[in-house]
């Protein structure tokens, strides 16, 4: 089978659920599959029980051996927002970099976790991600045994902002990222990452959205609080509960059906 007649996997990796499309090559690429595979509850979250619930995926996933790219919940990666620095030319150095920064904040585990740099714009701060390498092993290893090939691995974060980013453009605004149990929070201003979180939350967080912003604008110390908010999340999201706060859903790409939302971590 030619590579281009290759059929293609995207996995959500979440410690509670696995998220599946499978999508069919021919004269164009189509929707063959969608579902969400349940995990066995473990606290605390931890990645082996989704890793293990591969073979399930990959289950009646289609003909031949298909292409799987997965994308990891922000669960189970670790981020540091790298300021643009000129002095830094290679990869390498922007690496050694934020080792160094999320070796000071996490230990010595640091040095077992594989590491991504991702611009964020040109001459703009970098997001370093770090994920345990060992997880990064048995993805590969499962997915094989399975008879899928493993081509990418990305994290929940920068899969979103790749998407969006162009509908994002230079505006200032948090840019939130949830999912069960988890929020990520990011500061862009005109169009600049200023900062980023990664925090625990619960269920009535939509409610708790203008509060939370509001005490990370105190924590940055903003002259003036940015009071715009890009969304996206799987969950239903209603703008509208907020007075001061605009807050703008792009979950789902125009167009895209409804049900489609909870499959919205893997849609590209």
């Amino acid at each position: 089978m030619s590579l281009l007649s290759r059929d293609r996997l995207r996995i959500g990796l979440a410690p509670d659920r696995l998220v599946l499309v499978g999508y069919r090559r021919g004269l164009r690429l189509r929707i063959v599959r969608r579902e969400i595979i349940p995990v066995p509850p473990h606290d605390p979250p931890h990645w082996q029980a989704a890793v293990e619930a591969l073979p399930a995926a990959r289950a009646h996933a289609g003909r031949g051996k298909p292409e799987a790219t997965v994308i990891l919940s922000n669960h189970f990666v670790r981020y540091a927002l790298l300021p643009w620095n000129a002095a830094l030319k290679t990869d390498a150095e922007w690496i050694a970099l934020a080792r160094h920064r999320l070796e000071a904040a996490h230990g010595p585990a640091v040095g077992s976790w594989a590491l991504q740099i991702c611009e964020t714009a040109s001459r703009g701060a970098r997001v370093a991600s770090a994920t345990d390498g060992a997880l990064l092993d048995a993805l590969a290893t499962r997915l094989a045994e399975g008879g899928a090939r493993l081509v990418s691995v990305q994290p929940y974060l920068m899969s979103v902002f790749n998407r969006i980013r162009a509908k994002i453009g230079n505006e200032s605004c948090w840019l939130v990222i949830a999912e069960p149990g988890r929020m990520i929070l990011a500061l862009i201003e005109d169009g600049a990452w200023r900062a980023l979180r990664s925090r625990r939350v619960g269920d009535s967080w939509q409610a708790a959205l203008p509060d939370l912003l509001e005490r990370e604008s105190a924590v940055l110390a903003l002259e003036r609080p940015c009071l715009r908010a890009v969304v996206h999340t799987p969950e239903a999201f209603n703008a509208n509960l907020y007075d001061a706060l605009q807050a703008r859903d792009l979950t789902l790409a125009a167009g895209a059906a409804l049900s489609d939302r909870r499959l919205a971590m893997v849609l590209g």
